[in-house]
């Protein structure tokens, strides 16, 4: 008897294994995503409620934008790369499309694909959430609310105006439409923009949650930012109000995609169909003020009204031109780190002076040697611009030197 239990519990044991999933249903699936109160809200709304129960354990690979396309370019061409599923933007998504980084995507592959709104569908990636580029203001500060992004440009906002590091392209879109550009013309925006730094020293945040800091404690008064952030922070204690500007809202999707390479494919693609769930749109909705992609997410009309548009805000939102904003990225860059924040304000209080101050060759040599012998040693530099010490040091420290501000002698006559 014991025998026969013994066989009878084999069987329903191996019988129970061949049952199970194959191990690729299960496992993990490695997210490349933004830090911060995105990562947590994936955690909350997606990892653990909805993938968790299918046995699939999610890995963040948290990250920057730029860093995180760096690593997909630098892998496209190994067998197996180390994402599973990269969350960009949706202009970064379809500059990667260029390059043939992303699996092909489709109803069959992805099922909830069938209810994203028609104008936010590709065949290469899900658009997960998304918003548009509103003004932000302290209406304790500012009493008359702004029209224009061109506000950002009033001398009276000196000092109060903030800009987001990580928006550097839609910060620079936002200067392009208010001095005469477009979404496919971004040039005006570079003098624009210098004029800003000069006239009205703009502050300078690494991210969205320092900016949310800087605009509690009123160190910036008003900022480009998505107005579902501004709701957001609003529910947090922030105070703050938005202004759709004239020139019309920019357009912005929080997008995912696969790589070709992606080492756990069949978890990749389960995790876009749960990024598109009804129950993880309606969360990120309410907890982070974002709009649905899908038409199968239910929310309350009063949520909508303060998360949506009007019709007329909407006819005039400015769509991102992806192949312009995909050809222009680099340079944009460029000219955003080495021109324009190279000697902006920043949010530490340290300043940069515009050009050079030549000084007397002795007095440069006093000044050095009090200091050491080293060129550059013991004066800080204002600003992280790679070329600072290039421009100084290479160039005889005799001759020419920055100093900050807060160690910078009387200009000599």
């Amino acid at each position: 008897m014991t025998n026969a239990i013994g066989r009878r519990g084999l069987l329903a044991g191996a019988a129970a294994l061949a049952a199970a999933p194959r191990a690729e249903a299960a496992g993990r699936v490695v997210v490349g995503t933004w830090g911060g109160d995105y990562a947590a809200l994936l955690a909350s709304n997606i990892d653990k409620p909805l993938l968790g129960p299918l046995g699939i354990e999610v890995l963040q690979d948290v990250a920057p934008q730029d860093p995180r396309k760096a690593k997909l370019i630098a892998e496209r061409a190994a067998r197996h790369g180390t994402m599973d599923v990269a969350c960009l933007s949706d202009v970064d998504t379809y500059s990667m499309s260029l390059l043939g980084v992303w699996e092909p995507l489709s109803v069959s592959s992805v099922p909830n694909m069938a209810h994203v709104l028609p104008a936010l569908r590709t065949a290469y990636s899900v658009p997960h959430i998304y918003s548009d580029m509103v003004l932000l203001y302290n209406p304790a500060r500012i009493k008359t609310p702004p029209t224009s992004y061109a506000d950002l440009w009033d001398p009276q906002y000196k000092g109060r105006v903030g800009l987001v590091d990580i928006l550097y392209l839609y910060n620079i879109a936002v200067a392009a439409l208010a001095h005469g550009g477009s979404m496919s013309n971004f040039e005006p925006a570079k003098q624009a923009l210098l004029d800003l730094k000069k006239n009205n020293a703009p502050k300078i945040y690494p991210s969205n949650e320092a900016m949310a800091t800087a605009l509690k404690g009123e160190e910036v008064w008003m900022v480009p930012m998505w107005l579902a952030r501004g709701v957001f922070w609003k529910k947090g204690g922030v105070n703050v109000a938005h202004a759709v500007p004239k020139e019309g809202a920019i357009s912005y999707v929080s997008a995912a995609a696969v790589p070709k390479n992606a080492p756990n494919k069949k978890n990749a693609l389960a995790y876009l169909n749960a990024m598109l769930d009804p129950r993880a749109q309606v969360g990120f909705a309410k907890s982070m003020s974002y709009a649905p992609t899908v038409d199968d997410a239910r929310l309350d009309a009063g949520l909508m009204g303060e998360i949506g548009f009007t019709p007329a805000e909407q006819k005039n939102f400015r769509t991102p031109d992806y192949g312009y904003m995909a050809k222009n990225t680099s340079n944009m860059l460029d000219f955003w780190n080495k021109e324009f924040k190279a000697c902006a304000a920043r949010s530490d209080g340290a300043a940069c002076l515009p050009g050079r101050w030549h000084w007397p060759r002795r007095r440069a040599r006093r000044r050095r040697a009090r200091s050491s012998s080293a060129p550059g040693a013991g004066i800080t530099p204002p600003c992280s611009a790679p070329m600072w010490r290039s421009r100084c040091w290479r160039r005889k420290a005799s001759r020419c030197c920055r100093i900050s501000a807060a160690r910078m002698p009387a200009r000599p006559s």
